[in-house]
């Protein structure tokens, strides 16, 4: 059996889901003050690159269990109905976030297609972490 290309499969599962441009975000950020937004990356890429300003941190190996009422992990701010929009750092996880947190019942989840590196190479608002998080920065190689 031949080990499928992940950025086909996702590139596929985009047909089936809400692919929000940067513009379409700062809209709903900008309208929407109920609007969740959640960063999926791993904590050293928010520690060391900073998140989008509002987003809420829950690394995608943690995504279902914060998302579900039944786990002992569950985060309130997670509602069915509940406006919510998820990022990665290139657009590949977060397709991977959406399918899932629809197939859980999630009624209204989209994803920014560009990601955080596209939000960054735009030039928009980046909220630096570092200084709450009890994580630690890599050291920078000389």
């Amino acid at each position: 059996m031949t080990i499928e290309d992940i950025f086909a499969v996702t590139t596929a599962m985009k047909a089936d889901i809400e692919n929000l441009s940067i513009d379409d975000l700062k809209s709903e950020m900008a309208t929407n003050p109920d609007l969740l937004l959640i960063d999926i990356r791993e904590v050293q890429e928010l520690i060391d690159l900073g998140t989008i300003p509002t987003a809420k941190h829950c690394a995608r190996g943690m995504l279902e269990f914060w998302a579900s009422p039944a786990s002992p992990y569950y985060r309130e701010y997670f509602q069915e109905d509940r406006r919510t929009v998820v990022f990665c750092a290139g657009g590949g996880r977060s397709v991977l976030a959406v399918k899932s947190l629809q197939s859980m019942g999630f009624s209204d989840v989209a994803h920014l297609e560009a990601g955080f590196s596209g939000w960054q190479k735009q030039g928009e608002t980046v909220e630096d972490v570092s200084k709450m998080s009890k994580w630690m920065r890599k050291p920078q190689s000389p």
